[in-house]
């Protein structure tokens, strides 16, 4: 059988066994060790940087992602008439987290009522709102209610003197285009245009395994293993009681009284289709043997669609890779729109289209989003890419709103001090005619994903997993990661990544034996 091994186990047994040491996993691992009668073993397919001063550089710095070092390789077709393109996912421990721009920014509380509407009681934003709290440590606004000041995540917002040249006409040209300044992004009532709060001090990003494994690993009952992929999960009738993974080559099953997959929203799936946990249909074209049907695993893959603005700066010297690429946001309505903050615009400190750093860019995004892609298996080799594709706009609801985004992000490089800086816009062409419906066919080539993947192991009644995380069909294993978010947050999803992590860990740590069987 496929979720079945012949290859020998290790001979020893894990109480809980985390496959994926990201944004969720370091989290999950980090609080269940926290309980020092619980073995845990924490396996990660990329490398892993026990001491900080030997870590890499690119995993150091936040002020730019790391788009290669640290990845999977992986890439993914936005739309019907686009081109595949890199898909950035962090393989290291940390995850994505340990890679990404920090940007911390939390959803909408309507996101996560309608995770608790759609069948999942335990995620409404009452819920959910302590974990936010519990992660973070806000520098700026660790006092209000809805803040923590304790957590080992650090937020903080960059100061007005901090910001790049860009950034602060940025905010002027919002100031006359009439948009409220917003101090606080993840305020749960606000809106309008102002620092980004970030997960970073100075230049330092605070990934998970900064801000987690640092103060775990001292523990003797968390152990983690690095450099080792997860082929399988291997299966006694339907309990999960290990994992196969690979070493240099060497193949081996370790084992665990209950399972964590934690691998994220494109390794996560595919573990679970590869292990005979999926669409009955995709299972049989790979030959895989059926344990249990699942059609809603990658079936619903939702993510923010965007497109940018690029505009040729009067004086190049004002721009510096070196800068933080990222560092205000504007969240806002669209028009006659009933989601609140459903759209999107940040700038950039300089032009990520590559070539001589003489540009900037203005993004538009569609933050709550109707269309939804699938993520299918290439083959059944355990070291295949994903074949992903999005498929934004196919709902003429996010054509329509992310039309008039774009039309708003062109108004600001129009207006006053942003205005100008600009001494040419060169993407879209001012030779092309701006209709409506030139703008859609624009978005629909060229719109590019947010690497806001989630909902590929999507929890719900008629989703892949409950709650509590539990995998349909299955007994012993549990997905908590971004997969299971039933639909993607009105936020880039690092902070709520982190804070899955933080719900099933302290569900593992305290109500473990009731929900795990631990």
């Amino acid at each position: 059988m496929p979720y079945t091994s012949a290859v020998a186990p290790s001979s020893e047994l894990f109480d809980l066994l985390v496959i994926g040491a990201g944004s969720a996993g370091a989290v999950i691992a980090a609080r269940a060790s926290e309980d020092p009668r619980r073995s845990v073993l924490l396996v990660e397919a990329g490398p892993d940087y026990a001491d900080a001063s030997q870590t890499p550089f690119d995993l150091v710095n936040s002020h730019n992602n790391s788009y290669t070092a640290h990845d999977w390789g992986h890439s993914y077709q936005a739309t019907v008439a686009g081109r595949s393109a890199p898909f950035p996912r962090g393989r290291v421990t940390g995850g994505s987290s340990a890679v990404n721009t920090t940007i911390a920014l939390r959803g909408m509380p309507e996101d996560y009522d309608g995770w608790a509407a759609a069948g999942n009681p335990e995620w409404a934003w009452e819920k959910v709102l302590p974990a936010f709290k519990r992660l973070e440590r806000d520098l700026d606004f660790g006092e209000k209610p809805y803040h923590g000041d304790a957590g080992p995540i650090t937020i903080r917002r960059h100061g007005w003197d901090e910001l790049t040249r860009v950034h602060q006409a940025w905010l002027e040209a919002s100031d006359e285009l009439g948009y409220p300044r917003c101090e606080d992004a993840n305020d749960p009532q606000s809106w309008g245009s102002g620092p980004h709060p970030m997960n970073k001090v100075g230049r330092l990003r605070i990934s998970t395994a900064v801000g987690y494994l640092s103060a775990a690993r001292a523990r003797p009952n968390l152990r983690i293993r690095a450099n080792t992929h997860t082929r399988r999960v291997v299966f006694e009738g339907v309990r999960a009681v290990g994992v196969e993974v690979e070493t240099d080559g060497t193949v081996e099953v370790l084992r665990g009284r209950t399972i964590v997959v934690s691998a994220g929203a494109i390794q996560s799936p595919a573990i679970l289709m590869r292990s005979g946990i999926g669409p009955r249909d995709e299972l049989a074209r790979h030959g895989i043997e059926l344990l249990s049907a699942s059609p809603a695993i990658g079936t619903r893959l939702s993510d923010h669609p965007a497109l940018a603005v690029a505009c040729r700066i009067k004086d190049p010297s004002l721009l510096d890779p070196d800068q933080p690429i990222v560092q205000t946001i504007l969240r806002y309505t669209a028009p006659d729109s009933d989601q609140r903050n459903d759209l999107q615009i940040e700038a950039f400190s300089f032009s990520p289209r590559g070539g001589a750093l003489n540009a900037f860019a203005v993004a538009a995004v569609l933050e709550q989003a109707y269309s939804t892609g699938t993520l299918r298996l290439s083959s059944a080799d355990p070291h295949a890419h994903p074949l992903v594709e999005q498929r934004f706009l196919e709902d003429e609801r996010d054509l329509r709103r992310l039309v008039g985004c774009f039309r708003d992000a062109m108004k600001f490089v129009e207006t006053g001090p942003l205005a100008e800086l600009v001494d040419e816009v060169v993407f879209p062409s001012p030779e092309r005619e701006l209709t409506d419906e030139s703008i859609g066919v624009l978005l629909r080539k060229l719109s590019a994903s947010g690497f806001h993947p989630c909902a590929t192991v999507p929890m719900g009644p008629d989703g892949a997993v409950d709650q509590y995380g539990r995998v349909h069909g299955a007994e012993g294993l549990l997905v908590a990661d971004a997969s299971i978010m039933p639909t993607v947050p009105r936020a880039n999803t690092n902070l709520t990544a982190i804070m899955i992590g933080e719900m099933v860990g302290e569900w593992v740590r305290t109500r473990g034996t009731e929900l795990y069987g631990l």
